[in-house]
């Protein structure tokens, strides 16, 4: 299946209740060949109206936002767990998610994006579900925020929705410096072609994880970086945490 299948049958479904009061059922929207996918609630009143993603309030935030990660909408994807308009802003019911989760999960498929970014409760419980990582309590969940984990050869880097800017707009600071990560998660650390944990990955002696988390992922968290952008003098057998690889370096 190609996205414009996808896409048609998204239009036209029928498969749950919203179906009966949506005026448009939205597609995904931006980079096919994305790195980053950007996984939404649901549509609104704005966007049901016109067919286009984050076009109402919550977009013009979002627009804020990617500026100061100085990211642009045609770099990455983006889409909804929900297709359709929740009718009052209500929130989703599991049997639309079962209904609706499916188009999503195509998606992932057919972009095969290395970083899925939930936004939000929603979006983050089932993309955390669908890979099997650990869900904290509902009065613990602001913790998996700007944290980044990797399951099932996925990254994923989950960030509260731009909403919360509408009604809270004393989190604005804190919401711009987590989504400019996305501007890190969008490359490779710079040092990576020349870093010894390239050639230890290599060479079967370093977990995949340092690589996927570190190096390809938060490469600005990583202690090794900070170091070289210092000119400051490491290790070859310290890892991206600051801890030493025993096994590398009993075996140096």
């Amino acid at each position: 299946m190609k996205i414009e299948e996808l896409n048609k049958r998204i239009k036209g479904c029928k498969d749950c209740r919203l179906s009966e009061t949506r005026i448009n059922a939205l597609c995904g929207e931006g980079n096919l060949k994305a790195r980053i996918m950007l996984i939404a609630q649901a549509p609104g009143e704005n966007e049901d109206r016109e067919g286009k993603m984050f076009i109402g309030p919550s977009g013009r935030v979002l627009n804020e936002l990617l500026r100061s990660a100085e990211i642009s909408r045609q770099e990455i994807y983006m889409t909804n767990l929900i297709k359709c308009m929740l009718p009052k802003y209500r929130k989703p019911k599991q049997d639309e998610i079962e209904a609706c989760s499916h188009y999503l999960n195509k998606e992932i498929e057919l972009i095969n994006p290395q970083v899925l970014v939930p936004l939000g409760y929603y979006a983050t419980k089932y993309i955390f579900q669908r890979y099997g990582i650990f869900l904290p309590e509902k009065k613990e969940f602001s913790l998996v925020y700007s944290r980044l984990f990797l399951a099932k050869k996925k990254k994923i880097f989950p960030l509260p929705h731009p909403a919360v800017l509408l009604y809270n707009p004393d989190l604005k600071q804190d919401l711009i410096k987590s989504y400019r990560k996305l501007k890190v998660l969008s490359k490779d650390c710079k040092w990576y072609p020349t870093c010894p944990m390239k050639r230890f990955y290599e060479e079967g002696n370093l977990d995949e994880k340092w690589i996927e988390l570190y190096c390809k992922g938060d490469w600005e968290s990583c202690l090794r970086y900070r170091m070289e952008e210092r000119n400051q003098p490491h290790s070859d057998w310290m890892l991206p945490d600051g801890s030493i690889n025993e096994k590398l370096y009993k075996g140096g």
